[in-house]
């Protein structure tokens, strides 16, 4: 059975785009969003796959 995808529109994905210290940036919530999870689910498993994001995917701002 073929994958169901469903198509974003490119102004909602752009929309959500920060500069921040000449960096291109999405805010975790944003992203968790778009895939359709939860933000803490989407932390959880950047946390427990890190081999699955590259080392710069993620950053955390104080």
């Amino acid at each position: 059975m073929p994958e169901s995808h469903s198509h974003v529109p490119v102004e909602s994905i752009t929309s959500r785009i920060f500069l921040v210290g000449g960096q291109k940036v999405m805010l975790d919530s944003d992203l968790a969003e778009l895939y359709g999870v939860k933000t803490e689910r989407l932390i959880q498993q950047v946390h427990r796959n890190p081999a699955r994001f590259p080392e710069k995917f993620a950053f955390r701002l104080t």
